[in-house]
């Protein structure tokens, strides 16, 4: 099998090659390092590559724990490059920020030590914006992301390193996080899949705050929707320093299965979600094509009015979203010899949360709750409910964001992800699933959405989707 038609095959078969020893860990490392080597300086998804021969020799020590009757798990062999806002062992943590420690970290996150154990091999970071803020993936330390359909376009962010890394062949899987949309967005930008796990469902840091940062999650990122729900089984499950974190783990990963019926479920489809809410010219009219794959499945498809008023959403995420990122950046902005190295949009955060009283943060917990009781009513009439994952195409990689949306001004830089906000407010697993491709050929997705905790339904919704649809078969130019 040549290089291309090995980094073309989804994760869950090369696992199975894997496992039966009819691929060597070896030779898709080699494969995988090629790719980065031949795609990685015009598109600048990975990061802080390590030394090509270490990895090698690591791939060639699997290869031996498979001779010797030693699998670890689902990830055996497989490389990893680690969103560069978690913990890899031995690597930095840049966040994308010129003030962050430029010391390796000495022990991973949570759920990178989870795909260690199961097998993966670190071999670098996938870019994101600094400190995770904004859908563009641009920092002062590494660059732009480039989008793998486009590369004059944004890959969306802040995952967008990982999105762009699995579009091109780079990875098999990767890991992402999402509060704003950082899983979901650039999984649309560049036709991939993005799972926006139930709240806990992934635990965080147990160095993070354990009561309040709850927008917030990792999850998985993959090139199926089958991929990401076993990388979710890897990455999921309870932790006592966690008291947040959901108990009862997933099926193991070999033997997690997605088959279900679609026919009779009930899909409500929320457009715009407000009709105030623009969207750029043809989001709306690509994601209402898309639809009839829904229907081509036996799903029952109907229009739903969410009945929270759009700004008390707002109010809601910009208030909660000010209190995380000015509790963990405030120090920062103190320092008069840090606080000018910070991007506009952290000091714009950090200032805006220094007048938040009390009164405001309850309200926004009081309006964060209307939003996540307007989903439970629109479960009482649908199974699950779908938008278009984004409001814009990808766009100028030169621009720090969007300026307007469909004709309308952005009053904040993150405005134009206005529509992924209520389903973080509400913490619901959402899956971001291919949608098609403009007339001018950019990609866009669907965000499916279900009630908390049912991840597995949402995933299994997706994969009949996902499977029927057969945007997954439309690859960069570059690898096709």
């Amino acid at each position: 099998m040549n290089a291309s038609d090995l980094l073309a095959l989804d994760a869950t078969r090369l696992s199975q090659l894997i496992a039966r020893r009819e691929l060597s860990c070896r030779e898709l490392m080699g494969a995988t390092l090629a790719r980065i080597e031949a795609l990685n300086p015009r598109f600048n998804a990975i990061v802080s590559l390590r030394d090509p021969q270490q990895l090698l020799d690591e791939a060639g020590e699997r290869d031996a724990q498979l001779a010797r009757g030693e699998r670890l798990g689902w990830m055996h062999g497989f490389p990893l490059a680690v969103k560069d806002l978690s913990h890899a062992a031995g690597l930095p943590t840049s966040m994308g920020s010129p003030i962050a420690p430029r010391t390796p970290a000495r022990s991973d996150s949570l759920h990178v030590a989870r795909m260690r154990s199961a097998g993966a091999i670190v071999i670098g970071k996938t870019n994101t914006p600094e400190f995770g803020l904004g859908s563009h993936t641009y920092n002062t330390v590494f660059g732009t992301t480039l989008n793998a359909y486009d590369p004059a376009l944004s890959a969306g962010g802040s995952s967008g390193g990982a999105a762009v890394a699995l579009a091109l062949g780079m990875l098999p899987v990767a890991d992402g996080s999402d509060m704003g949309g950082s899983l979901r967005n650039p999984a649309a930008f560049n036709n991939v899949i993005g799972f926006r796990p139930s709240r806990g469902r992934v635990p965080g840091a147990p160095e993070d705050d354990l009561f309040l940062q709850q927008l917030g999650t990792e999850g998985p990122m993959a090139r199926t929707v089958e991929d990401a729900a076993r990388l979710l089984a890897v990455q999921a499950g309870f932790d006592p320093r966690l008291p947040l974190s959901l108990e009862g783990a997933l099926p193991s990963p070999d033997v997690l299965r997605l088959d279900g019926e679609t026919r009779g479920l009930r899909i409500g489809w929320l457009g715009s979600i407000w009709p105030g809410l623009p969207l750029a010219p043809g989001v709306r009219e690509l994601c209402d094509i898309a639809l009839q794959t829904f229907r081509d499945l036996g799903c029952e498809v109907a229009p739903h009015q969410f009945d929270v008023p759009r700004e008390q959403n707002w109010t809601a995420w910009l208030r909660l979203r000010q209190l995380l990122v000015g509790g963990k950046l405030g120090a920062a902005h103190a320092d008069p010899a840090l606080r000018g190295k910070l991007k506009p949009e952290a000091r714009w955060e950090i200032e805006q949360s220094q007048l938040l009283d009390a009164a405001a943060l309850y309200q926004a917990s009081v309006y964060r709750s209307n939003v996540y009781r307007a989903f439970l009513r629109a479960f009482e009439r649908f199974d699950f409910v779908v938008a278009p994952t984004a409001q814009v195409f990808p766009f100028d990689a030169t621009l720090a964001w969007p300026k307007s949306v469909g004709g309308v001004e952005s009053d904040t830089y993150h405005r134009w992800m206005e529509i992924v906000t209520p389903f973080t407010l509400a913490g619901l697993p959402t899956l971001n699933v291919r949608a098609g491709f403009s007339g001018e050929g950019l990609p866009m997705g669907l965000q499916i959405a279900g009630p908390v905790h049912a991840d597995m339904a949402v995933l299994r919704l997706g994969h009949a989707y996902d499977v029927a649809c057969g945007w997954g078969n439309v690859r960069p130019s570059t690898i096709a």
